[in-house]
C-alpha cells in the first residue's frame, strides 16, 4: 500500500496568532504530514442561542475562533511548504470563505446530518473528507449519497471515534474495512487516541488512506490539556515508523536483494556441503 496522507489538525491551538499558525504549517511539514487543517467557525453560529446564553464556557469559545483574513497567508505558507492547506466550515458562509485557498474540504462528525453544509461542499467540486464519528451505517449512507448526488467526486471518509481522547479498546479499527466496504471509497482514521500503537493497526492492518490528528506544538493550546492532542515529536516518530515498516514491504518478488549479494558465494557448495563455494575456495589457493 502507498503511503497515508497524515493531516495536522490545529483545531483551536493557534491563539488567534498568525505567526503562531504559521508555525504549526511549518511544524506539520517537518514531521511529515502532506496536508495540514484549521476550523472555521463563528461560536454564534456553531451553538444554538438558548445553549449560549446559558453558557459562559461556549461563549468564551470566541477566542478560538479562526480569523477569515488568515486564510490566505496560510494557504500560502502551506504552499511555500508543500502540503495541502485545509479547513473544515462550520457554517455555511464559510465553504464560500473556504473556496479559494483549501486543497480540500473537512467535514466534522457533529456535522455529517447536515444535509444542507454537505451539498455546498460537494457542489464546489473540491475533494471532501468526512469524519464518521458517533454515526451509524446508515447516517454515514445518508451522508454519502447526499455528498455523491451533489456533485463531489473525491470523497474520503473517516473512521472517528468522538471521545476526547478516545481509549484505545474503543477505537473499533475494524470498521475501517467495514465503512470501506459498504460505502466503496477511501477510509482513513481520525486520531483521538494519541496512541502510536493505535495508528499503526489503523493503517498496517486495517490499510487506512489517511490519518488525522490533533497537533500542539509545545502543550500550551487551548486544547492540550484535554489529553486528544499530539506533540511534534511524538507524531514524527509515529509517521516516519510508518514511513519504514511500508518500505519494508517490497515488491513480493522473491529474489535476492543488493544486501544479499556478498554473501551469495558463501553458501554451501552443493558438492560438500562447506563453505564458501568451489570457485571461491579456489581463490583463496592461488
Amino acid at each position: 500500500m502507498s503511503s497515508p496522507l497524515f493531516v495536522a489538525e490545529v483545531s483551536s491551538n493557534h491563539h488567534r496568532d498568525l505567526e503562531r499558525c504559521f508555525r504549526f504549517i511549518d511544524t506539520a511539514a517537518a514531521v511529515g504530514c502532506g496536508a495540514v487543517k484549521f476550523q472555521l467557525f463563528r461560536v454564534e453560529e456553531l451553538f444554538a442561542p438558548e445553549v449560549l446564553a446559558k453558557s459562559p464556557v461556549l461563549r468564551a469559545r470566541k477566542a478560538w475562533e479562526l480569523p477569515v483574513e488568515f486564510l490566505s497567508p496560510l494557504a500560502e505558507r502551506c504552499r511555500k511548504q508543500g502540503i495541502q492547506f485545509s479547513c473544515t466550515p462550520f457554517y455555511l458562509q464559510a465553504v464560500e470563505e473556504l473556496l479559494p485557498y483549501v486543497d480540500f474540504y473537512k467535514i466534522a462528525s457533529y456535522e455529517l446530518l447536515w444535509n444542507d453544509l454537505l451539498r455546498a461542499c460537494a457542489a464546489t467540486g473540491k475533494p471532501v473528507i468526512l469524519s464518521t464519528g458517533m454515526a451509524t451505517l446508515d447516517e454515514i449512507g445518508g451522508a454519502v449519497e447526499m455528498l455523491r448526488t451533489a456533485g463531489c467526486r473525491d470523497l474520503t471518509l473517516l473512521h472517528c471515534v468522538s471521545g476526547y481522547p478516545a481509549p484505545p479498546e474503543e477505537c473499533n479499527l475494524a470498521a475501517i474495512e467495514t465503512i470501506r466496504s459498504r460505502f466503496g471509497c477511501p477510509v482513513g482514521w481520525s486520531d483521538h487516541s494519541v496512541s502510536p500503537a493505535v495508528i499503526q493497526r489503523a493503517v498496517h492492518q486495517w490499510e487506512a488512506s489517511a490519518v488525522e490528528f490533533h497537533l500542539d506544538l509545545e502543550g500550551e493550546g487551548e486544547e492540550f490539556a484535554t489529553g486528544h492532542c499530539w506533540l511534534p515529536d511524538g507524531i514524527k516518530a509515529v509517521i516516519a515508523d510508518v514511513s519504514t515498516a511500508l518500505s519494508a514491504d517490497g515488491t513480493g518478488e522473491k529474489v535476492p536483494t543488493p544486501v544479499e549479494f556478498p554473501d551469495r558465494e558463501w553458501r554451501a557448495d552443493p558438492s560438500d556441503g562447506l563453505r564458501p563455494f568451489l570457485h571461491v575456495r579456489n581463490e583463496w589457493n592461488g
